[in-house]
């Protein structure tokens, strides 16, 4: 009973977001005919074929499921041969639950996510040696892994220090290391758990479509991956407890760096992490690490000035690091005048009378700040021009700072940016963080906000952002037209994109890695033309995502930015902007919600979309809205409701006519429509109208432009194969299941070439040919691990060996 309650919790909770894939909407839809013919076997209605018959619905409360479950066990216990499909399917819905995970995590390749660590690292040895003991001391706790949380305020050299230890420690842990920068200077730039958790889980061998949309089942597919593993999570920078708990690993065997400017009192109160708050060098060891930054090439300088200087600075690595990088990029600035400067700061002599120059105390006396002393000496060696550019790249708390980010924001040449990006990561007010990508020092990049403010003013701050939200959303629009080429889109960013007749077959993917790799950047773009009052960027910037997370998830991200979309259309459309993007808005965060599980958020959502396309007569925005209430009601297994929701759609887009905004996409909407009919009525059992719908969808692709859409032929396809089993016509079906082949094969899909190849070996067991069923599985199996879905390729390869033992 356990494991079918398991199962049917796993599916029921997996069927709205998508877990899965094609193969979990399939694991979803055998249950519903389970449970269909468990109400016959009962004596309730059947699931006949029309009039208003009682039908199951998914399974989403804890009683419903618990329900569902006992009554395929009863029925079971009277049926062996259904006993023997109940059994069939609690082994295949067994790939979708996180603990089938782990076992082919294994053997990937074990993560190694650690930065680099820095060549002048100096002292800290006592911290080493504090870990290790904690690790030799430990009495191990089931469940529970050793955290050591590093402490002390910004600059301190916390990251450093991890990084060092990590590096130190990592060959006690031999099943990787995970490491994140958890952003945690301010509540508005941490990252959120799911984030972190989604990015962990791909590294640990999960394919994107089998990572949870909602932040709870992700932590337990986390936890249940690292639960039998010696690993490292390291994690860096952290604002709160809240932070970091949903990130712990559940294995004694791993150990948890945590570094953070505050005190992180859950953590060591209910998980036992053990707190060490570090603290300034000693003179001595500030000497050592300002000499090794400043490099040995320097003429040497008397042991007194480079003391003066350390002082000055108070022994914090992050002052000392930026005032040796500054002599080591500037041969002629000699370490006198370095010392001098230092000293006019600290007693409020600076030159200029610029309050960013010249402060040293906190404004009523307080204790002077040695990072902001060094920071300023350093910008003060600037030229005119890398100053400004210094100031404008910091307009925003960017996550990386990349050259076409810098260069619009300061308004420079690409290659001038290029140049100036490299000045300052030589003189440590940047870090380069990967090829042509940068990150600041969260109090660096607070000195050069504040210069900005005193120096630039917010009207030339507010450009710069405006220009970055500009070239970000012209680069992004073009990556999505790349992904969805055919799909239908608002916004004139994508006015006259085409794509070019030589396009390489992988180019679409190409486009989504590149989304994928800019996406946190994206979305600080968006949170920053949002601040800035830039509405009309902020929704065209959420639609030229909407390829990335129809594609990949990033559920927690995509319902972020899309309730900013939402209300800056909304703000748009009271002042004379586009009214259509309201609804449009509305609609992909729907999807998010779908994504995370949230089906009555969704719901809502999609009411509203259908109010505001009514509203301002955008028919294409309404048949939208209306489709996808209609695709939320077939993961909910309410098929009646579904077909009439795709049926208004299809008679809403009856409305458009030549001219109308939705017109060219008439064609291709349309036999979309028609297959998710197609779809619906399948599984109502009404085989003979589904098959007349689904074979119109499929003339209808044929039709289209450019040859048709080989894709979308596929999955007709792929449909009429289901439809012909659920018939109990296995002949028919495989020929269909040969034209999903084909199609697939021309599109380039490889994943749903694999899921063809999956059917039609099911095609083959029912038909009693093994032979067949065994070639098709070794096929898909290959088909799978060319596309990186280590997952299916396992499933597979498990069918293979209970065919051929």
């Amino acid at each position: 009973m356990s494991m079918v309650l398991s199962t049917v919790s796993t599916v029921a909770s997996g069927a709205l977001s998508g877990v899965g894939g094609e193969m979990g909407r399939r694991t979803s839809e055998r249950l519903y005919g389970l449970l269909s013919r468990a109400r016959t076997a009962d004596g309730g209605v059947g699931t006949g074929s029309g009039g208003g018959e009682q039908q199951p619905t998914l399974p989403v409360t804890e009683p419903e499921q618990t329900a569902a479950a006992l009554r395929l066990m009863e029925v079971a216990r009277r049926s062996p041969e259904f006993a023997r499909e109940v059994a069939e399917w609690v082994r295949e819905a067994s790939w979708l639950a996180p603990r089938a995970v782990p076992a082919v995590a294994l053997d990937a390749s074990r993560p190694q996510m650690l930065p680099p660590a820095t060549a002048v690292f100096t002292d800290r040895e006592d911290v080493i040696e504090w870990i290790t003991a904690l690790l030799d001391d430990a009495d191990p706790v089931p469940g529970a892994p050793t955290i050591a949380a590093l402490t002390g305020p910004g600059g301190i050299g916390k990251t450093a220090v991890a990084v060092q230890c990590a590096y130190a420690l990592r060959e006690r842990f031999p099943d990787g290391v995970l490491f994140v920068d958890l952003a945690g200077a301010s509540s508005g730039t941490a990252l959120a758990p799911s984030d972190v958790l989604a990015r962990f889980l791909e590294r640990l061998g999960v394919p994107p479509a089998m990572v949870p949309g909602d932040e709870a089942r992700q932590r337990d597919l986390f936890r249940d991956c690292t639960a039998d593993r010696r690993m490292m999570v390291v994690l860096d920078n952290a604002h709160a407890d809240a932070q970091v708990v949903p990130l712990l690993p559940a294995s004694p065997e791993c150990l948890v760096l945590v570094t953070s400017r505050h005190r992180l009192g859950r953590l060591v109160a209910e998980h036992g992490a053990r707190p060490l708050t570090l603290r300034p060098l000693s003179t001595a060891d500030s000497v050592l690490l300002l000499r090794r930054v400043a490099g040995s090439e320097r003429p040497a300088a008397p042991d007194a000035v480079v003391q003066a200087v350390a002082e000055a600075v108070g022994g914090v690595p992050l002052a000392l690091c930026t005032t040796g990088a500054g002599l080591a990029v500037r041969e002629h600035l000699a370490w006198e005048r370095v010392a001098r400067q230092l000293s006019e700061r600290i007693h409020g002599q600076g030159q200029g009378g610029d309050a960013m120059r010249s402060g040293s105390t906190d404004g009523s006396g307080g204790p002077v700040d040695p990072v902001r002393h060094a920071q300023d000496v350093s910008y003060s060696e600037l030229t005119p021009e890398c100053a400004a550019f210094y100031r404008a790249i910091a307009v925003w708390a960017w996550p990386t700072v990349t050259v076409m980010c810098a260069a619009h924001a300061a308004g420079v040449a690409e290659g001038q940016a290029r140049e100036l990006l490299e000045q300052l990561a030589r003189g440590h007010l940047l870090e380069e963080v990967g090829e042509e990508r940068y990150r600041f020092h969260d109090l660096a990049r607070a000195h050069a906000r504040q210069l900005a403010v005193a120096e630039d003013g917010h009207g030339r701050m507010s450009a710069g952002v405006r220009r970055v939200a500009v070239a970000h959303l012209r680069w992004a629009a073009e990556a999505d037209f790349r992904v969805l080429p055919l799909r239908w889109r608002l916004g004139p960013a994508y006015r006259a994109l085409v794509l070019p007749e030589d396009r390489d077959p992988a180019d679409g993917k190409h486009a989504l890695a590149e989304l994928r790799r800019e996406r946190e950047n994206l979305a600080a773009v968006i949170r920053a033309a949002d601040h800035h009052g830039f509405d009309d960027l902020v929704w065209q910037l959420c639609e030229a995502m909407w390829g990335l997370h129809l594609r990949l998830g990033f559920h927690a991200q995509w319902i972020d930015t899309h309730l900013f979309g939402v209300e800056a259309a909304r703000r748009c459309a009271a002042e004379f902007g586009d009214r259509r993007a309201v609804g449009r808005m509305l609609v992909q965060l729907a999807f998010g919600y779908m994504g995370a599980g949230r089906a009555a958020d969704a719901e809502e959502a999609l009411a509203e979309a259908v109010a505001a396309d009514e509203a301002c007569g955008h028919h294409r925005g309404q048949a939208s809205a209306v489709e996808a209430l209609g695709l939320l009601r077939l993961k909910q297994w309410r098929y009646a409701q579904a077909q009439r929701c795709f049926e208004e759609a299809r008679e809403i887009l009856g409305r458009i006519r030549e001219g109308d905004d939705g017109w060219e996409d008439l064609p291709r909407a349309t036999a979309l429509l028609e297959h998710h009919i197609g779809r619906a009525l399948t599984k109502q059992r009404h085989f003979e109208a589904a098959l007349a719908r689904l074979n119109d969808a499929l003339v209808r692709f044929r039709r289209l432009p450019d040859g048709g859409d080989a894709y979308n032929e596929g999955r007709v396809y792929m449909s009429l194969g289901e439809l012909h089993l659920d018939a109990g016509d296995t002949d028919l079906a495989r020929v269909c299941l040969d034209k999903a082949v084909e199609a697939m094969e021309t599109a380039g899909a490889g994943l749903q070439l694999a899921d063809a190849f999956e059917s039609k070996a099911r095609c083959h067991r029912l038909s009693d040919r093994p032979a067949q069923a065994v070639a098709d599985l070794r096929t898909a199996a290959v088909h799978y691990e060319e596309n990186g879905d280590r997952v299916g390729a396992e499933r597979v390869r498990a069918g293979l060996a209970e065919l051929e033992a």
